[in-house]
């Protein structure tokens, strides 16, 4: 039985890899920080199968010790700072975990756990202000946000480990992937999660920054699976992960909307606090090396992702026994 190594457990992409790690038979291990509340909602239902270990990125001797004592199979390092607005109010924050958290983690798996396959959570943030539009492996970076600038760094450090170190290491640059799970502070959550309070007559409006930012949406669940499939070709190497379309923050909103039955025009305004510093318009990923080398592909379409979420926003709300107020429930709720 081979062993994984999770850090980040308690977000989404953790709690859907966790889950499809086990369904493959692996013995799962994920850390934590140590906290007084500590939030496993995400992989409760799965929580009794995983080895839980205390440990932090910002910490190198504990990094060493749960390498040490697991010896793991393969790494997957998935923890960092990672809501984009947050990081322009918390840059050091940010660079220290989404950054240099990942220099600490390789060093860690280099001295305690060389043999261990390692996997690093880049992002399509990187890219930036693209250059070139679908963005691949090749494209070049310029990052628009702390957390870009963050994520850049632990990426080019994951490259130089596997160079200087011949250590197997791989980096998916992932573009935007979301799922019920997600936090509310992300903006596809946040959209899904203000349609059902609407329809249960909980709030009035949705406030929204850019509607017009353009970006390449997919499931998490279906990207957890490149993750895998990385660590399991015969060379490291990196992949850019994404669906090849592109939709805007407008687009989503109309199909949450009407999902209910409503206009989103009535109700979503924009407010400028809401708009980042320096926005990011475009993200639009080429997997053409994912699909041809790893045989990964998207199962997921957008308008399924978004009615998805809304779903599970309604679900949530429906167990507590109120009813809508306006709008409808869709087909299969009601």
């Amino acid at each position: 039985m081979k062993t994984a190594f999770i850090t980040g457990i308690t977000g989404q992409d953790g709690s859907y890899l966790a889950e499809h790690l086990l369904d493959l038979g692996y013995k799962v291990v994920a850390m934590m920080r140590r906290s007084a509340t500590p939030d496993t909602s995400r992989f409760a239902h799965i929580e009794d199968r995983i080895t839980m270990c205390h440990g932090d990125l910002m910490d190198q001797s504990s990094l060493m010790r749960v390498m040490d004592e697991f010896k793991p199979d393969e790494v997957y390092n998935l923890a960092a700072q990672s809501f984009v607005h947050a990081s322009f109010h918390e840059p050091i924050h940010t660079g220290e975990v989404t950054g240099l958290g990942v220099t600490r983690m390789l060093e860690a798996v280099r001295l305690s756990a060389p043999n261990a396959r390692f996997y690093q959570a880049s992002s399509s943030e990187m890219f930036g202000d693209v250059f070139e539009t679908p963005q691949t492996e090749r494209t070049p970076f310029h990052p628009r946000s702390p957390y870009g600038v963050a994520k850049v760094y632990g990426h080019w450090a994951t490259v130089n480990y596997r160079e200087s170190y011949d250590m197997f290491a791989c980096s998916g640059i992932l573009f935007n992937h979301e799922s019920p799970r997600r936090g509310l502070e992300f903006v596809t959550r946040k959209i899904s999660d203000h349609v059902a309070a609407i329809v249960f007559g909980e709030k009035d409006q949705l406030a929204l920054g850019n509607l017009d930012a353009r970006r390449d949406w997919g499931f998490a669940g279906d990207y957890v699976r490149g993750m895998h499939l990385m660590l399991q070709h015969d060379t490291p190497d990196d992949y850019v992960i994404s669906t090849g379309t592109t939709q805007s923050v407008r687009e989503f909103c109309k199909i949450a909307f009407e999902r209910v039955g409503l206009n989103y025009e009535d109700f979503v305004v924009v407010d400028p606090k809401f708009f980042r510093p320096a926005e990011v318009e475009l993200l639009l990923g080429d997997a053409s090396k994912a699909k041809d080398t790893l045989g990964w592909v998207p199962e997921v379409d957008f308008q399924g992702l978004v009615e998805m979420m809304v779903d599970a926003d309604l679900k949530r709300r429906m167990v507590m026994g109120n009813g809508p107020t306006r709008g409808s429930l869709p087909e299969g709720l009601a």
